[in-house]
């Protein structure tokens, strides 16, 4: 290192805070707000600091959703200057020795729970283990499902979760590849099976079913109205058709490549569906907003058979 690295790197921690960031920093990774609760300096000087340190290489930083966590880059920091901070580090000085214990005491106190800032949002936030797949096998586990046809299933993997759940689960799909697939993920549990099948013209006698499931189906058939009668046709007295689909759009070239036929349906439009196969629909509303661009919305729509077809079926 030439005589400006010296004297740079000196510059560096020649300063007070940057000297107290770096002596954290080394030992861990650390977002601004943890190093603002440590050492005390507003978080305006410590964001200031943490971007000369990170100009010059010293700092590296990592995205998390939307916090950022800075560690020091021991590597790049110059051989003279991290014996320099070893030693700082090493005469237990009150100072760093203080911003050590503020910290350690700010991570005992949030520890066994979730960041204040988290309350309202947490659905946008990660947690070890708080993952929607953990949270659909816990959410999965209060069910007790009788007879449950999944249509247009593709490899099973959203309704694979409900076997165990289900007294019988049946997936059709019109792609024998997926089929196959789904095939092999169901096995192991005997009550499931899957078939290739006209989505339009179920193989199954009427009043098979206590349930029904058209998860983004309908945008990718010829003729959802057939499907969803379909659908209540093969379903007992009180039995339930639960839908999802995109909510109407206007941006094919995203969902073209899916080979979408229709741009989705708004609530009204598969309420009106759902109303016109004889199902009673209880709900039919936008149920999430996709994040990410451009801001895909998902309607669900619950529609339920009448019980009079119960007693239409006995006079027959």
């Amino acid at each position: 290192m030439d005589l400006s690295g010296y004297l740079g790197a000196l510059t560096l921690l020649g300063d007070e805070s940057r000297l107290r960031l770096c002596a954290l920093l080394a030992g861990r990774e650390l977002s601004v707000s943890s190093l603002v609760r440590a050492t005390g300096i507003s978080q305006p000087r410590v964001s200031t600091h943490l971007a000369r340190l990170r100009d010059a290489g010293w700092v590296r930083d990592r995205r998390a959703g939307q916090h950022t966590y800075y560690a020091l880059a021991r590597d790049a920091v110059p051989e003279a200057a991290a014996r320099l901070l070893d030693d700082a580090r090493a005469t237990r000085d009150p100072i760093l020795v203080g911003d050590l214990a503020r910290l350690r005491a700010a991570e005992e106190a949030s520890r066994g729970r979730l960041p204040g800032s988290f309350a309202g949002e947490m659905e946008r936030h990660y947690s070890p283990g708080r993952t929607w797949h953990s949270l659909a096998e816990g959410l999965t586990a209060l069910l007790s499902l009788g007879a449950v046809l999944d249509v247009g299933s593709g490899d099973a993997a959203a309704t694979a979760r409900l076997a165990p759940r289900c007294r019988s689960l049946t997936c059709v799909d019109a792609s024998a590849e997926m089929v196959a697939a789904a095939t092999a993920r169901l096995r192991g549990h005997r009550n499931a099976r899957a078939l290739v099948a006209d989505a339009a013209r179920l193989p199954f006698g009427e009043h098979e079913f206590d349930a029904a499931l058209l998860f983004h189906t309908l945008a990718y058939v010829e003729r959802p109205g057939d499907v969803v009668r379909e659908c209540a046709r093969v379903l007992r007295a009180g039995g339930r058709l639960v839908v999802l689909s995109l909510d109407r759009h206007a941006h094919p070239d995203v969902t073209a490549a899916f080979g979408e036929r229709h741009p989705g349906f708004s609530p009204r439009a598969l309420r009106a569906t759902l109303a016109r196969a004889g199902l009673v629909v209880s709900h039919a509303a936008v149920a999430c907003v996709e994040p990410k661009k451009p801001h895909f919305r998902v309607v669900l729509a619950v529609g339920d058979k009448p019980e009079k077809s119960k007693s239409r079926r006995a006079t027959t």
